[in-house]
Parts: structure tokens; sequence; C-alpha cells
């Protein structure tokens, strides 16, 4: 099958001392040349540039180490957190992070702050006799409960129920608390809740941490997307700096929800991170930075009065 082409070239002669010459062809040909060759010779040089670089042992400028200046735990999924001296980190992020979700008694399906902004009222504090104490904030009268803050496998089978929950349309295993444990919370969600506790069975990281993408496996607990999210103080500053240009009120980083937040060098330079490195030298672990946190709408409510802005931040 022979294909005619969209474009062809139509050349133009001239007669130059008997000899008849193309004239548009050459020209055209060489441009083409030109634009070929041209990137094709800048990638060769920037790629042998690199190659010395690497047998000279020259290695890529990084910027001067940072100190983390807060540490959050989020036990409860859109709930309020709590800050820690030290922290234990797992495959799956912090301990005691996001273990915990409230669901939908019907469809248990996940709840959160961006559809429930007063679930920021929602307190909880980790008691020395390691148990995890949950309450609504100025509720009369005081709405809370206990439970263990690392329960075993045995007490959950005697106090939980393991069934399928859901979060972002995909299904989990979580174990299910009673729902005399929730009634009362069930009244401020106005409707049935419950609580659940992630299951054993891993929920495998996706998007940029997906395994054909990070090269390995790996998973979390009900975060959104990874096991561990990471704020620059510099760049809540500048950001801050923005708002009261246009005579809103500076927010704090805690609107952000992250599990570590860094001093920082300048702001926004964490969104050119590939990997970063916690720790001293020969006590260090290396993460993979496998996505900038998405923009939604957490962000804009008052952690303290539950009050969602339209716009802002």
């Amino acid at each position: 099958m022979q294909f005619l082409p969209l474009n062809p070239i139509v050349e133009s002669h001239q007669q130059i001392n008997g000899m008849e010459l193309p004239t548009a062809a050459p020209i055209l040909y060489l441009i083409s040349f030109i634009l070929l060759a041209v990137p094709l010779l800048i990638f060769y040089i920037d790629h042998r540039s690199r190659q010395r670089q690497k047998a000279a042992g020259v290695e890529i400028s990084i910027p001067p180490p940072t100190k983390i200046i807060e540490i959050r735990v989020y036990p409860i999924k859109s709930c309020r957190g709590f800050k820690v001296k030290r922290a234990k980190l797992l495959k799956t992020g912090l301990d005691l992070d996001r273990q915990w979700m409230f669901v939908d008694a019907g469809s248990m399906d996940f709840l959160t702050i961006r559809q429930i902004s007063k679930m920021t009222l929602i307190d909880t504090v980790l008691r020395e006799n390691d148990e995890l104490e949950v309450s609504i904030r100025n509720s009369q009268p005081k709405v809370q409960f206990a439970i263990p803050a690392h329960p075993s496998k045995q007490w959950l089978d005697e106090n939980t129920e393991l069934s399928e929950v859901e979060i972002w349309k995909k299904k989990v295993d979580g174990y299910i608390y009673p729902k005399e444990l929730t009634a009362p919370f069930s009244k401020f969600f106005e409707k049935e809740v419950r609580l659940a506790y992630k299951g054993p069975t891993p929920r495998i990281l996706g998007g940029n941490g997906a395994p054909e993408v990070l090269g390995r496996t790996e998973s979390t607990k009900f975060a959104d997307l990874a096991p561990l999210q990471i704020a620059n103080q510099k760049s809540i500053e500048e950001l801050n700096s923005r708002l009261s240009q246009i005579g809103h009120e500076p927010i704090s980083i805690e609107r952000f929800r992250p599990n570590i937040v860094i001093e920082g060098e300048t702001p926004w330079y964490e969104d050119t991170w590939k990997t970063i490195k916690i720790g001293e030298q020969g006590k260090s672990t290396t993460l993979d930075v496998v996505a900038r946190c998405a923009r939604c709408q957490v962000p804009n409510v008052d952690p303290d009065t539950a009050v969602k802005d339209k716009k802002q931040p």
C-alpha cells in the first residue's frame, strides 16, 4: 500500500550556465537536518558530561541539613492529633498515625473532614497507660471513650469484628468496634457511625507509590496516599505573607496535617526532593519522596473552630 505525503514539496528550478538545479529542496533538507541534529548533539554532550562527573566521583549538589522542629501523630483519620517528642517510624508510617477512622455504619465508607469539617473538634490523647482517649471538644456532658492504643490480636478478636470498610472507593479490611462505643458520636455526626481499626491485610500504595512505579511494594494504614507527610515551616511562612497581603489572618501549619515539620532552608524547595535522609551519619533512614501533597479543602478548615473558609488558603 502506498501513502501520499500530506504536504508534498514542490521544487522550483533555475537555469545556471545551461544546468538546471533545484533551489528549494536542498535548503529544506538542510533545515530539517539541523533541527534533528542539534537536539541530539545537546543530549549527547549532556550525557557524556554526566558520565564524566560520575566517573570522577562528582556528586549532584544537595541542600544543607535541616532540623525537624515538630512531630505530629493523627491516630484517627480527619480528627485532631497531637505533638510528640519522638515516634517510632514503621514501614506503614508513624506508630499510631491514621490507624483508625470513622465510617458510615450503613455504607462502611470512610468519613473525612473534607465533607464534615466539625470532625476537627474530635480530640485524641495518648494516656500514660497506653490508652487512646477520644473526646468531642466542648461537649456537655463530656462525650469520650478510651481504647487500647496498641491492641493485641486477642483483644481485637474479643472486642471487635473483622470486616470490610471502604476508603477512596477501595475495599480494605478493618476491625469494627461495637456500636455502643460510638453511639454518642453518632449524635455528633447526625448519623450512625462506627470506628474502624486497620486490619492485617496490607493496603498497597497506589499512584507514584505503586509497585510498578516505585519498584517495590509498600503499604500504609488509613492515610490518603503515602505513609508520611512532611511540611516546611519556611513554606507556611511564605504562604502567610501572601495571605496577609489580602487581609487574611495567618494560619497554622496544623491545617495541613503533616507528620513532620522541618525548619527548612527556603520556601517550597521541598517540591524538588526525590529522597530524604532522616538521622545522623551512620544512623539514618532514607525515604523516597513519591509525590507532592495534592491540593484539597482540608487546609481551609480552622482546626480550633471547624469553620471552613470557601476560598483560602
